[in-house]
């Protein structure tokens, strides 16, 4: 990273600790955030290509709240799973067994891809009192704003995977097209904000182990959505969407809501599909909040 964060101060100022632990036959690295006896432990699960840095911005205004946050297998520092593809049955496995192992109890978010990933575990039984879904895919990928960009997102992976394992890589990883992607996403009228948007990509876009675990990824990715499973998550859930999302509109994010049996929506504006990064406060806020112990003694 050569860009200086906005949110640095507050990540600072947040105790962090890395460790690792063996889940599903692989080498998963986790990064554990906040105070061990803060009443509320909180597992985030990141987006596609990227890895536990992603969310650090979200994390650095939850105040109270311990956060775990793992690189999904075959990104950041995770090894990709041993001997299977990279479906969402094996994501969503490897998180019920990681969550049972490391925080058993806690509350689970993911973003983006992150959250079909959760969607799916909660849904196969991973025990959570609650769920938290930022910028959840709402609607299948190539049906969103944009869904003549994600054929074209379809091939490029597809090309990646079938040329020539260095010349595929290397298409994979390429600068320019990882920036056309961190533009297309942005929203951001802010300079300082957007060269920090960008650097992020820059630097934890290609940390990919390999062509087959990223193609695999991105199939998953664009064959699923949190609709398939929505109605089988009884907890409460909270549903964090941008007015501006290219990836899944804001009325399909509406119309998810009423397909769990308790979900609220907080809808964002002036933002697409990088909240994490546009509005971590505002997102954490919403986090807080749904949190916070009520009256009645749910929370």
């Amino acid at each position: 990273m050569t860009v200086a964060s906005p949110y640095a101060d507050r990540l600072a100022a947040i105790a962090v600790g890395r460790d690792e632990i063996e889940i599903s036959g692989t080498r998963t690295a986790y990064w554990v955030y906040g105070d061990p006896a803060a009443p509320i432990t909180l597992v985030a699960v990141h987006g596609y290509r990227g890895d536990h840095h992603g969310l650090e911005p979200v994390v650095g205004y939850l105040d109270g709240i311990r956060v775990i946050s793992p690189d999904l297998p075959g990104f950041g520092e995770t090894p990709p799973l041993p001997g299977v593809e990279h479906t969402l049955d094996a994501y969503a496995q490897w998180l019920r067994v990681f969550v049972d192992a490391v925080a058993p109890g806690a509350v689970v978010l993911g973003h983006s891809f992150g959250s079909i990933v959760v969607a799916a575990a909660v849904a196969a039984g991973l025990q959570t009192p609650r769920v938290i879904l930022v910028n959840p895919i709402g609607a299948p990928a190539l049906e969103g704003p944009r869904g003549v960009l994600t054929r074209l997102a379809v091939l490029y992976y597809r090309l990646g995977a079938k040329l020539p394992k260095r010349i595929g890589e290397a298409l994979l990883r390429n600068r320019m097209i990882v920036r056309v992607m961190s533009v297309s996403m942005a929203k951001t009228r802010d300079p300082l904000l957007r060269r920090f948007i960008h650097d992020q990509h820059d630097t934890y876009f290609s940390l990919f182990h390999d062509r087959d675990v990223l193609y695999e990824g991105f199939v998953t990715s664009v064959s699923n959505d949190v609709r398939r499973f929505a109605p089988a998550i009884a907890q409460p859930t909270l549903l964090i969407a941008a007015e501006k999302d290219d990836i899944t509109p804001i009325e399909a994010e509406r119309r998810l809501r009423g397909m769990f049996p308790d979900a609220e929506l907080v809808e964002i504006p002036a933002v697409g599909h990088l909240i994490h990064y546009e509005t971590p406060q505002a997102a954490a806020e919403a986090v807080r909040l749904f949190l916070a112990p009520s009256g009645d003694g749910t929370r």
